[in-house]
């Protein structure tokens, strides 16, 4: 406490001052100061810890008396305290003052690290150096991590985050999710972070009612190294603010903006002129934003502006045209709800011919995705390799086909609830999207009938190692043999939700597989059986790593034993809601080579408490195990297992 109260620096006494003392001096004869009690030259008074910190007068003695007079420190002004603190030599004497009072918290926070001024000379001090081994808030990147949410999203834990991390490099990275109701995140709370973190790099605000313009712009003017700003359900934060973080911040790299009802067009402007290092934008649910915006913040950032995602906006063809002829470093391209774009558009901006650097491209919910131009876009975008279409409505069979002939790069290909595709064209892009396509996905498509295709013989797709079928209720036996005889190296298969799958239907597909199945996904086929497990533990059990039979109510413990004698690899057994029992249990225990990791019996009503010994033994190797809703299993043998399983997580 010596440094901290060693005021004779900043010409302060504390004998005889009324400016200090308004009560009056200390002792009542300055020139008596004699009468003091000798405490020698080294000798420190100890105080005993309080809630606040105060300087006591030594007892005085005068004829009447013995009396001992107090005064508080908290009578300094401000201006007095400023001083004092900004000479504390280290984070923890001032991250421990800081403790003291709000005041004092208040005061601390609102010092820039730039007026800090040591009293020890440079050889002296002593640098703290925090590693990402010792402090789990320390980011990949090598700086300071903080998250507040709901509650605890204050400006006085804002302050308390300014002054301590500012001994350890300064907060690279904050996050402020929800408000406190009474005392929510404000322009205050910003400040604090401005000034004593200058080095802040990394800014999420996200349901922030109470912060405005005022806090952003202590932002803009206090953290030059800003590069990524997200913000959500910020109402009070409006163009003001967006442009004076351009002028301030150029090595913004990363802006989201989501649900501000008050930034628009200008802001974006800003951030296109000021802003040459930015390379991805994010927009949604901003109903100021329109085609101005997005055409200029697009033909600004045209050589380093690499995904776009914009979202729900009041945008037209304009801002696909605009995207079409600027976005030459463009390699990420999200279109979702966009109502007022049309066929045109789509269609302008695939022949704009500048997305030629364009490789992953997800377009959801727009009514202008037609044949043409999907055909467009196809044809626009040559090196297009991951394309996603959710929930457009006009594209039909034609269009597919085209855009599959077009995009000739494409590996990976997602169709979801596209209910005009039908089985034609699903088969017809499958045969002409070229040899480089690994991945095929077709989810919610009612579209799908399922019919004999009397299928010539043509080439086999090779390139194919992931197949996804999901809830398409439809597609049967008839597609999935076309689908063998197409597929020879298929690695990955999901066929969730196919009902109508049998056993028929799913044994050419395992017959055909030349390269080995990996991970085999059949939930909710309810009517694949036991034959079908069996040939695929006996043909794929040497590659086999995942099974998931979730709700297959014909597979029985016959299954679990071929799986436990020809399935060394597999991890992942997911055996929910089957039919199996405690004997089928002792099979997989008594697998010499089996090497479980997760294993899911959730509904299994047969199981019993007489699997306890086969489950301890399988736990020698499990990780995670799911015992949810198997009624025939007993509290008592649950929490033995949790007991006995300790590296084991245990649901049930």
């Amino acid at each position: 406490m010596s440094k901290l109260f060693a005021l004779s620096d900043i010409g302060l006494w504390f004998a005889g001052s009324d400016d200090f003392c308004p009560g009056g001096p200390i002792y009542p004869n300055p020139k008596e100061s004699g009468l003091l009690l000798p405490l020698g030259p080294n000798v420190d008074v100890y105080f005993r810890a309080r809630k606040r910190s105060r300087i006591s007068a030594p007892f005085v003695y005068s004829e009447e008396r013995f009396e001992q007079k107090q005064v508080s420190i908290e009578v300094l002004p401000d201006e007095c305290l400023f001083e004092i603190f900004r000479r504390l030599d280290g984070g923890e004497e001032r991250s421990a003052c800081a403790s003291v009072s709000k005041r004092w918290l208040s005061l601390l926070s609102n010092i820039h690290r730039d007026e800090i001024r040591s009293l020890k000379p440079e050889s002296e001090k002593k640098v703290e150096l925090v590693s990402d081994a010792e402090d789990p808030d320390v980011e990949r990147d090598g700086y300071l991590s903080r998250s507040l949410e709901g509650k605890k999203a204050t400006d006085i834990r804002l302050a308390a985050i300014a002054v301590g991390t500012a001994s350890r490099g300064g907060l690279g990275k904050l996050s402020i999710h929800g408000n406190n109701s009474t005392r929510g995140v404000t322009s205050a709370g910003l400040r604090a972070i401005a000034r004593g973190c200058p080095s802040l790099r990394v800014l999420s605000l996200w349901n922030t009612s109470s912060v405005g313009d005022e806090g952003l712009c202590e932002i803009a003017n206090g953290c030059h190294q800003l590069e990524k700003l997200d913000l959500c359900q910020c109402p009070a934060i409006t163009d003001r603010a967006l442009i004076t973080i351009a002028k301030n911040c150029p090595k913004l790299i990363d802006l989201t903006i989501e649900s501000c009802s008050s930034i628009g067009n200008e802001g974006l402007q800003a951030v296109g002129r000021f802003c040459p290092n930015l390379k991805s934008i994010s927009i949604k649910d901003c109903r100021l934003v329109g085609d101005q915006g997005i055409a200029s913040l697009l033909s600004s950032a045209t050589y380093s502006l690499e995904k776009v995602k914009l979202q729900r906006l009041n945008i037209t063809d304009v801002s696909l045209a605009v995207i079409g002829h600027y976005g030459m470093a463009v390699t990420d391209l999200f279109l979702t709800g966009l109502p007022h774009v049309s066929e045109r558009g789509f269609w302008v901006m695939g022949s704009g011919h500048g997305l030629q650097k364009l490789k992953s491209l997800t377009i959801t919910s727009c009514m202008g995705v037609t044949d043409l131009g999907l055909e467009a876009v196809g044809k626009g975008c040559p090196n297009l390799k991951q394309f996603c279409l959710r929930k457009c409505a006009f594209l039909s069979d034609n269009g597919l086909i085209s855009f599959a002939k077009a995009a000739f790069s494409l590996e990976s290909l997602q169709l979801e609830e596209c209910h005009r595709i039908t089985q034609l064209g699903f088969f017809g892009s499958l045969l002409n999207c070229g040899e480089k396509l690994k991945a095929l996905s077709l989810v919610s498509c009612l579209g799908i009938k399922d019919q004999n295709l009397g299928v010539r013989s043509v080439s086999p797709c090779k390139s194919l190692r992931s197949l996804s079928i999901r809830n398409c209720p439809g597609f049967g036996d008839a597609s999935l043999a076309v689908l063998g005889k197409l597929c020879p190296q298929l690695q990955n298969v999901d066929l969730s939700g196919l009902q109508g799958v049998t056993d028929a239907g799913f044994l050419p597909v395992l017959e055909s597989c030349e390269a080995g199945l990996a991970k085999v996904n059949l939930s909710g086929c309810v009517n694949l059986t036991d034959k079908v497990v069996s040939t695929m533990a006996e043909l794929h059990g040497w590659t086999l790593e995942m099974l998931n039979l979730d709700g297959c109510r014909k597979i029985s413990d016959a299954s679990l034993m071929a799986i436990a004698d020809n399935c060394p690899l597999l991890c992942d057994l997911d055996v929910s809601k089957c039919a199996v029992t405690d004997f089928g249990i002792a099979s997989l225990a008594h697998g010499n080579y089996l090497n479980l990791q997760i294993l899911s019996l959730s509904g299994c009503s047969m199981v019993s408490d007489k699997s306890l010994g086969a489950l301890r033994k399988l736990g020698q190797t499990l990780l995670g195990l799911n015992l949810q809703h198997c009624n025939a299993i007993s509290t008592n043998s649950v929490d033995m297992l949790v007991e006995q399983l300790w590296r084991c997580d245990v649901l049930s």
